[in-house]
């Protein structure tokens, strides 16, 4: 079943429906419906909810959108020199009466939107960081930028009056909110007592191991700090590649972060 009249009503019906079902935040549902004339002399008919050939054929084209409150927005063509006041009226009349039915229709199947967007609905979600360290999020030539875009597949905007806002566009919530926890990562400030769960051990010394605590910082485990007795040889603890629960004993002033896995056990 199909109809080739009206389909600019149709979507105006859908996509309220579809913006409420998404999450999108609508105070009420909006309607729709087109409504023509034939007129025959001193005749007139005043069509509801008109078809392609009532359209093409008739001789107004009056597109009508509303809530149950009242008109939000309409249209019309007509192809005669006037319109009598009284078929005015009547193609109003005719209106609300077909889009509160609509209305009813459509308030039954979803009356409100849903309370959480949807995971799968696009969306745009802002961050503001220190603007001192956009450069970090941007990387060496735009290395660190280009590697979220493409592993997260959103596109990310960096504001550049200097104010330190970022958006990211996603086209679900999954993507954005990984891009959103890589951006933090690589701006957050490391404290001292903060622990780290799954911190990745990525180089080993003599002197002990460097860890991966966000994406842009790595801290030192000193080898007497990597456990309670006596360490003689890191590769006897430690491997590159192993995750280790460390705590933070120290950020100095250039930034370097000092570990301790032994203060944990």
């Amino acid at each position: 079943m199909e109809s080739n009249g009206s389909s600019s009503m149709a979507t105006v019906c859908s996509g309220s429906l579809s913006m409420m079902a998404a999450g999108v935040p609508l105070k009420k549902q909006v309607a729709g419906i087109a409504m023509g004339l034939i007129e025959d002399g001193d005749d007139y008919y005043v069509l509801s909810d008109i078809l392609g050939s009532e359209d093409h054929f008739g001789d107004m084209d009056f597109k009508v959108i509303g809530t149950e409150d009242g008109i939000c927005a309409f249209q019309m063509d007509i192809k005669i020199k006037s319109l009598p006041l009284e078929v005015m009226a009547k193609a109003m009349t005719q209106a609300k009466e077909g889009r509160l039915h609509i209305l009813g229709i459509m308030n039954d199947t979803i009356s409100s939107g849903r309370e959480d967007l949807s995971e799968y609905a696009p969306r745009i979600q802002m961050i503001t960081i220190d603007p001192d360290k956009i450069r970090d999020v941007i990387g060496s030539g735009g290395k660190v930028i280009r590697k979220m875009i493409e592993d997260f597949d959103v596109d990310i905007d960096i504001d550049s009056s200097g104010s330190g806002e970022i958006r990211v566009f996603s086209l679900n919530a999954e993507n954005g909110e990984k891009a959103i926890k890589a951006i933090n990562d690589i701006v957050r400030e490391i404290e001292v007592g903060e622990i780290f769960e799954d911190a990745e051990v990525v180089r080993i010394t003599d002197f002990g191991a460097f860890v991966k605590l966000t994406a842009n910082k790595d801290g030192l485990l000193h080898i007497s700090q990597i456990d309670k007795q006596r360490v003689n040889k890191v590769e006897d603890f430690l491997t590159v590649g192993d995750k280790v629960k460390v705590k933070v004993l120290k950020v100095d002033d250039q930034g370097r972060v000092s570990l301790s896995r032994k203060a944990l056990l």
